[in-house]
């Protein structure tokens, strides 16, 4: 009930009531229908808050924007590794400018008595509202990595629906609550637009780009030929020595950094005895945990089949991880047919391990960038940054004794030695000789 109202109700609400709420402003209260722009109260503020605001904010609109309207080419941006990485880092980047410049815009309106005279509890409201939705933006880049890869298998399709009006949340009732929040924040963005200043975002001045030339002629020409040279002078002076002072700190600064680098670099850290102690406890577990890692390899090579489970213990929907010969993660499942199926736990993308829970489409998914497989094809969904399938591996079912009571070869033939029924009482194994023939 919660999901249906946040995101079906509340997206409809908040477009109906842009939509008629900034036509109906437009016809009783044309004048309002602009920014109230308050440069002229203080102006010093503004560029340093509105510059940043505003390239950064354009940018990732247009990135969104390009995500909707062409998601089969933004899949293809992103499947690229190289072009994912620098998609995020200047997506973060660029949140972190939208962040610095409304801070300086909500510090100058709460702080120049002019602008204060001019400010209304919906200015505030919305300053809050763009800090939350830039927020919840930039920890999405840090706790939700590469949502620029998901985003086309997840909100694109759920915004899609809307549109089509035919509303599906199947595609984002999984995701993290930080991008939920971001989502709802959205919509509520949208729905203050025709009750704020925001409005202006569709006062487009058109007629500007065909009105008549205009030329701005100086009424006093002698008294400005008098005065601009002394004023110009002082003024090169001051922005000089202005400019000078900012890089010499810069450098200093700079300099301090560098030399700090170049000392530790000859040198060494200086640590305490008590840092020392720890720093070679942390050395001391990362070396047991690489010793643990090769006494495991080392019996996976010296042995030609390994256990997963009983097949009692396998599960139609809940899978159950283990290792492979290749020390690569796998999930071990009960099929439909009874027999065991072994498939991939590593993620065809960008090698993310795959979740064990399968859906009621019999699919299961990769949290990292949102591709879901189907267990029995190992085929990724058509909207997945995924495209190739996850490989199945071959098994053997041995009783105590040893004996094989059933197999599953490397193309997927399956032999049974016995009667199924005596198979709850086998024992489901990875054989060596077949794990390199993966299907």
């Amino acid at each position: 009930m919660t999901n249906t109202l946040l995101f079906i109700v509340l997206p409809y609400l908040a477009v109906f009531a842009c939509a008629f709420g900034s036509i109906y402003r437009i016809k009783k209260e044309p004048m309002s229908y602009s920014s109230l722009s308050s440069q002229f109260l203080e102006n010093h503020g503004l560029l340093w808050g509105s510059l940043p605001w505003h390239l950064g904010i354009l940018l990732i609109l247009l990135a969104h924007i390009l995500a909707f309207l062409f998601p089969s080419f933004w899949q293809t941006l992103t499947s690229n590794q190289v072009l994912l990485m620098a998609i995020e880092a200047i997506g973060f980047g660029l949140s972190i400018l939208c962040l610095i410049g409304l801070v300086v815009l909500g510090i100058r309106r709460l702080t120049s008595p002019r602008i204060q005279a001019v400010t209304t509890p919906m200015d505030l409201l919305v300053i809050a509202l763009l800090l939350a939705q830039v927020g919840l933006g930039a920890a999405i880049a840090v706790h939700c990595k590469w949502g620029s890869a998901w985003c086309s298998g997840t909100t694109t399709p759920y915004l899609w629906s809307l549109v089509l009006f035919q509303p599906d949340l199947s595609n984002i009732e999984d995701l993290p609550i930080l991008v939920k929040a971001h989502i709802v924040c959205a919509w509520f963005f949208i729905l203050i637009i025709p009750f704020s200043r925001l409005v202006h975002l569709f006062a487009v001045p058109i007629e500007y780009l065909f009105r008549p030339p205009q030329q701005v002629v100086w009424n006093n020409s002698r008294k400005l030929n008098e005065e601009t040279p002394a004023f110009a002078k002082e003024e090169t002076r001051r922005h000089f020595l202005n400019a000078f002072l900012g890089i010499g700190f810069g450098a200093f600064l700079l300099s301090v950094g560098t030399l700090s680098k170049v000392f530790s670099f000859f040198f060494g850290p200086r640590l305490s005895e008590k840092e020392e102690t720890e720093l070679m406890e942390v050395r001391l577990a990362h070396l047991e945990s690489t010793v643990d890692q090769k006494k495991l390899e080392l019996e996976r090579q010296a042995s030609k089949y390994i256990m997963v489970a009983p097949i009692t213990e396998l599960n139609p929907t809940a899978g159950k991880y283990f290792i492979d010969y290749k020390m690569q993660p796998a999930i071990a499942f009960k099929g439909k047919d009874g027999y065991p199926l072994l498939i991939s736990a590593k993620c065809t993308h960008l090698g993310c391990t795959v979740g064990n829970k399968v859906d009621s489409e019999g699919r299961i998914l990769c949290p990292c960038h949102v591709s879901y497989f189907n267990i029995e094809t190992g085929q990724p969904n058509a909207e997945a940054p995924a495209k190739t399938p996850l490989g199945h591996l071959p098994w053997v079912i041995m009783d105590e004794q040893g004996k094989v009571m059933a197999s599953r070869d490397n193309k997927g033939q399956t032999s049974c030695f016995v009667q199924p029924d005596a198979l709850s009482a086998g024992k489901v194994y990875i054989a060596k000789s077949l794990e390199d023939k993966t299907t």
